[in-house]
């Protein structure tokens, strides 16, 4: 096992992959830029080291200065949360050639899977069902609107390096299709320095499904089951849930199978979640997968009972999985809200800025209550990075224990000095297509007359 580790991230990640080492009896050294010097985070870690300015290009990107800081420090091993370097394949490289064990899949599979086209045609082959589409990037508008115009309008320009939803463009039809194809090439280059799409048929009111599979270095794989994420605006994730209210016992294990078959085909060693997208006639189509731990791996924790970080870093240190597929089982419900520093009703406005006061609730009845945070009373949130400064997480027994639980505890979340998201989440708690279960990724849209 490691002696030491190098969290290369900052915040509330940083924070968690640091109670991680410490429960493991492992020392920490978290990094910094310059606007983070003051960051609660750091409290927490053993060592800690300044890699350079607020930019995240000047620090948390500076590959560099981490990889000096996990010199001078004598860490062996590098996580990189999520963000940042997660999934960058010339970070990996970079600390296996340093001898410094990244702690993620290797960077052949990063790079493997960072190409959404190449991933498409790799799990295509693998027997997952994928969204009708191109077998790789066009190469000019004019291919790309006759492809349209043979699959049929709507249809969705995605970038083949993308993720967060940069460079993706839903088209309705012929005369906005040039205009959305220039602006998704520009904003693909720009994001990505890759102006590449591709083109899928835009599945219409469809669910945002993923499953959360492990990896060790001899070949087992395992699944967590799935997370339900169709809470989303512009593709951002807001509210997550598991298990999802749509997927039945024999969907999971089929599904779940075939999904550890095809990690399990390309040598994947690590944490990583398998995206899908379910059409409304229940059809689930594969998406993309993303190599690395995910945001909203807690509510996959809370139903399932297993510390997904610390697996992480047990099958990076070589050793093998701690768990059997049949040891996974989902217990209760578990729903996860985003908390982020923006204005939800100004067009999710950023508002960085002093937190005079943050009090997290504690205790719930009935229901059992995590709280992911690096924020306190008397910080002040950086202009420089992600706008997200908490996830809550409740379970409970059922689901509407669950709801109303997190209905709860979003009521005692007390927040002052900037504004929160937690209004909005409120609000969507209480839609009925949200009690009802019967949601999809247009919910928020509808919300809020967008």
């Amino acid at each position: 096992m490691f002696k030491r580790i190098l969290v290369a991230n900052r915040g509330e990640i940083a924070q968690r992959v640091i109670r991680a080492c410490r429960e493991m009896g492992i020392e920490s050294v978290a990094v910094y830029s310059e606007a983070d010097a003051d960051s609660p985070h750091l409290k927490g870690a053993d060592h800690t080291v300044c890699v350079g300015g607020g930019k995240s290009a000047q620090s948390y990107l500076n590959m560099p200065a981490i990889l000096q800081a996990a010199s001078q420090t004598e860490a062996k091993a590098i996580h990189p949360g999520y963000g940042f370097l997660a999934e960058n394949a010339l970070f990996a490289d970079q600390c296996q050639q340093g001898k410094f064990t990244f702690i993620g899949p290797p960077a052949q599979v990063i790079r493997l899977m960072g190409d959404k086209a190449t991933a498409r045609r790799t799990m295509k082959a693998a027997g997952l069902p994928v969204v009708p589409g191109t077998e790789g990037i066009v190469s000019n508008c004019d291919e790309a609107l006759s492809v349209a115009r043979e699959m049929g309008f709507p249809v969705l320009l995605k970038a083949t390096a993308g993720g967060g939803g940069k460079g993706m463009r839903i088209c309705r039809d012929e005369q906005s299709f040039a205009a959305n194809f220039e602006q998704a090439t520009m904003e693909a280059g720009k994001a990505f320095g890759n102006a590449g799409l591709y083109l899928e048929k835009f599945i219409e009111d469809g669910r945002h499904i993923e499953f959360q599979f492990m990896a060790d270095g001899f070949g087992n794989v395992v699944h967590f089951g799935e997370r339900e994420c169709s809470v989303q605006r512009s593709h951002q994730k807001l509210v997550e849930e598991s298990p999802s209210t749509v997927v039945d016992e024999a969907t999971r294990r089929d599904l779940g199978a075939r999904v550890c078959d095809g990690v399990r085909a390309i040598g994947y060693v690590g944490a990583g979640t398998m995206e899908f997208l379910r059409a409304p006639d229940g059809s689930l189509f594969f998406m993309e997968v993303n190599t690395r731990l995910q945001v909203e791996h807690p509510v996959t924790e809370m139903v399932t009972g297993f510390d997904l970080v610390q697996e992480q870093i047990r099958v990076a240190a070589n050793g093998p999985l701690t768990m059997k597929q049949e040891d996974v089982e989902l217990t209760g419900h578990a729903i996860e809200c985003r908390v982020n520093a923006e204005d939800p009703f100004d067009g999710f406005r950023p508002c960085p800025g002093l937190v005079e006061r943050f009090e997290p609730p504690t205790e719930v009845a009935n229901v059992t209550v995590r709280v992911d945070t690096h924020v306190e009373s008397g910080y002040r949130i950086p202009v420089f990075y992600d706008s997200m400064i908490c996830k809550l997480i409740v379970s409970a027994a059922d689901r509407e224990a669950a709801r109303k639980g997190m209905i709860a505890a979003l009521e005692t979340f007390v927040v002052e000095g900037i504004k929160t998201t937690i209004p909005i989440h409120l609000r969507i708690l209480q839609e009925p297509d949200f009690i009802s279960g019967n949601y999809d990724t247009g919910l928020i849209g509808r919300m809020l007359g967008s």
